[in-house]
This record gives structure tokens, sequence and C-alpha cells, in this order.
């Protein structure tokens, strides 16, 4: 491959890669070169990449490049190395789902999303690790081991979309596409360091997704697709590529997201609801988040302490859980806060019910409230754990957080997530031993672009991305 420029940030922006792209400091063929070299050279104890295919991709740069140099039109990716995360299907490149029996799985179609990137002229060169069927809050998988966080190698980068959330904390790709049902965006953006955006259900088509042998094309209840990036810049522009229709809903299927409720700090009208007997926040998590708020304030944040919605969180949550539950039974890694648990056709309409009844809860609890900012996890990122057998959510506890049960990880992003509000998780500050802490900005359906603008002016004040010291190497 060509040599890439030797003064190449590839931990700058997407955004600043496709400007110096438009204006020739540097040709596609290059810049995938340059990230592959950094794959190569800075992934070995991280493990975030697990397949690279770039035969394919070395001849999409190298006519994107020749297109360039004619002035031929470009796409708003033009030109851009992305990996993707493995439990979204990628025309001619092996996608697998983290499962043994997807191991030499290559599909024929991209998912709905990936073609949109594709079109928009990224150059797809390789795909991230993640946990068996996306069901875990690690990522690890017998076919491609075990992925840690570039903050500290003895620690998880969160799942399922770790991989995905190691390779763009670490510049491998410029950002990437993960999935979410009960926090696969969140958390691993929170404990690495980076943004991600989980969208409102149902905006971002899921068709494509590697949940069981079948890998079906069918919409799973909670599950979202969105980007996670470096930039704020960079998950506007993605959620404006990957937000429309599923194929089959294309004809008569139309989104028009509102603009953001406010775009300067002190307009916002922000809840802050940081700890909550249903599920403690660990006080690592609690020093930072309280330290966030407070600097935010003193910049003119108006902030009400008190401001919650009027339901039982706990109930709320354990009914979001069985809801993600009977969404991932497809396959057998599903994540219950009831292991073993079946749900007929009639307990499944009880509970959406139920959760109709939270969702009206949460829309009127945002007549009068803008955002809200509560915990990815109530713990920062932990120790690597694998149970010898099941479920870690069944048999696991974190041993570096006082045994806490595994189990507890699910209630915050379960309470939220299955709601079906949009979140942004971005960088809030690092504990006092040097690790990233994230929050959820929740906003109302469909208010995707006010958790956005939200996340964009507290960046200023709290710092946003910040490379991890492996980064620098």
């Amino acid at each position: 491959m060509t040599d890439a420029p030797s003064d190449l940030d590839l931990l700058a922006s997407a955004t600043t890669l496709l400007a110096a792209l438009e204006v020739r400091e540097v040709s596609a063929r290059e810049l995938l070169a340059a990230h592959v070299e950094r794959i190569e050279r800075l992934d070995g104890e991280i493990n975030a990449v697990c397949t690279l295919s770039l035969d394919r991709a070395v001849e999409e740069a190298g006519a994107i490049d020749d297109a360039r140099v004619r002035g031929g039109a470009m796409g708003p990716l033009a030109g851009l190395p992305v990996t993707v995360k493995d439990a979204i299907a990628t025309e001619g490149i092996r996608s697998t789902g983290g499962a043994t029996e997807l191991r030499d799985h290559v599909p024929e179609r991209d998912a709905t999303v990936v073609r949109s990137i594709r079109d928009a002229g990224a150059v797809v060169f390789g795909k991230t690790n993640l946990p068996r069927w996306s069901g875990d809050f690690q990522s690890y998988n017998e076919i491609f081991g075990t992925t840690s966080n570039p903050w500290d190698l003895e620690r998880t980068p969160g799942g399922s979309s770790g991989g995905a959330a190691a390779a763009v904390a670490m510049g491998f790709s410029p950002f990437e596409i993960g999935s979410d049902i009960g926090g696969s965006i969140r958390v691993p953006s929170s404990f690495c360091g980076i943004h991600g955006h989980k969208p409102s259900f149902g905006a971002v088509p899921t068709h494509g997704y590697l949940d069981h042998p079948s890998h079906h094309r069918s919409t799973a209840d909670v599950n979202v697709f969105g980007p996670m990036a470096r930039s704020l810049e960079d998950l506007e522009l993605l959620l404006g590529l990957l937000a429309g229709p599923n194929d089959h809903d294309a004809a008569g299927w139309r989104l028009d997201l509102p603009q953001p409720r406010a775009v300067e700090l002190s307009d916002f009208r922000v809840a802050a609801w940081l700890d909550d007997d249903f599920c403690p926040v660990g006080s690592d998590v609690r020093a930072v988040m309280d330290a966030a708020v407070s600097s935010l304030e003193a910049g003119g944040a108006r902030i009400d302490h008190e401001a919650r919605p009027a339901l039982d969180p706990r109930e709320a949550a354990l009914c979001g859980m069985r809801i993600i539950g009977a969404a991932a039974d497809i396959s057998d890694a599903a994540t219950r806060h009831e292991p073993g648990a079946q749900y007929g056709h009639i307990d499944l309409e009880l509970l959406r019910r139920d959760r109709d009844g939270y969702r009206l809860a949460w829309s009127e609890f945002f007549s009068d409230v803008d955002v809200l900012l509560c915990p990815v996890m109530p713990v920062p990122p932990f120790q690597h754990v694998q149970a010898a057998e099941g479920s870690n959510f069944a048999h696991s506890v974190l041993a570096d957080h006082d045994d806490r049960p595994y189990a507890d990880l699910l209630w915050w992003c379960g309470l939220i997530g299955s709601a079906y509000l949009p979140v942004t998780s971005t960088p809030i500050g690092r504990t006092a031993n040097g690790l990233p802490v994230g929050v959820q900005i929740v906003a109302p359906f469909l208010h995707d672009r006010t958790s956005m603008a939200f996340a964009r002016a507290i960046e200023p004040v709290l710092g946003g991305y910040q490379p991890p010291p492996l980064a620098r190497a």
C-alpha cells in the first residue's frame, strides 16, 4: 500500500480527515494504508479489530482518488476508511456476530446502514470485536478472543460494541456503527472515552443485524444502530446519513427529526438524576458526575436536581430489562434479568402495555425538561470477568467493585433504552485512577438533535474526547 504523510493525525475527527481528503492533502489510498499500519502496530494487546479485508478496500480507495482527480462528484464520506462492528452484515467481508455458528459467514449483501455509508463513499476495510451474539457488557468470544480497554488492558472496553469503541478511541477507524439493545453503544462509549449516540427507536434501520444463525433481516424491539465517533460533529453528520427507513418501508416512510430545543448551555432546561437506591452509583463514578455537574452550573447551566419522571424506577427498569431479554431471546446469549425466563405472546403484550405507560410518563416529564443527565453505568470500566459457563449476568460478580452482582450493570441503561428514548453518551471526566466516565444525555423521543446539541454545549466545559495513552504510542 501507499505510505501516508508522516504528519497525518489519525486521532483527528472524521470531519477533519474528510477535509484533508477533499483538498488532496492525503489520498484515500494513503489514508487507508495509514489506518492499516496503525492497527498492525498498536492493536495487538487491545484486539479491537477482528477481521481485515483489504483487496476490495484498496480498489475502492483507488477509484475514489481517480474520480477526485477528474473532478467527479464525491459523496460526503468519500475516501474515508472505516471498520464496522461484526454484528452488522458487510457484503463480501466475513461477519460472524461473534458466534462460532457464523465463523465463516460472508454476507451477500450489506446491512442497510452499511450500504448507506458505502453509498456516501466510505471504504469499509475491517470488522471489530464483540461478545457472542452481542450479549454482554464485555467483548470476547471463542473465535477472536478478548478485547481490552485502551485505557487499562486489565479492564474491558465494554460491550457489546467494545471493539468498535476501542477502535475509534485508538484511531484505528474514524467512526463506527454500533448496535444497542441494553446499552451496547452507550456503555463502550463511556468506558473508552468517546462519543456515542443511541437513536430513537426506529429512526435508523437495523436490517442486517446478526443475532442468530439465520442472520434474519427483521427488526428486534428496542434494538437500534447508531454512530460512535471522536467528535460530536461526526455524530451529527453520521446520524443524518444513517437515519431513514428499512428497505421494505421506503415507499411511504419519512423521517423529519426536530431541530434542537436549545443550542446555548444556559438555554437548556436540564434535570440531573445522578444516583438512586434502585441502582446505587459507585463513589468513583459519582465523584466524576458531581464534579461535571458543578462545572456545568458554574458555566451557566440551569440544572434541576429534583425533577423525576412519574414512575417507579425499579419497576420501570425491570419491565425494560424483561423486554430487552425477550428481544435478545432469539440468540442463545440472551441478556435477561431473570435467566431462563420465557415469555409467551400475552406476557409480551402485557410488558409492552406497561412500557407504553412508562413512555407516557417520560413524555410528560419532558414537557418541562429538555434533557436528563443520568449514569451510563454504576461503575467505571471493570476488570475482565468471564463466567466458566452460562451468562455473566447470571453467574458473575465484579471482583474489583466489592463483588457487586454483574446484573446490576443493566439497570440504568435498561430504564432508558426500553422507553425508545434517544441518548447521547459523552465523556465527562476520569476517575482518580484515570478511567473514563461518560453520562447519558437523554432527550424526548425523536428529539435526537437535542441530546446531541446539549453534548456540544457541554464539551467546551468538560473536554470531550481525549486520546488514551496507548493511542499516542
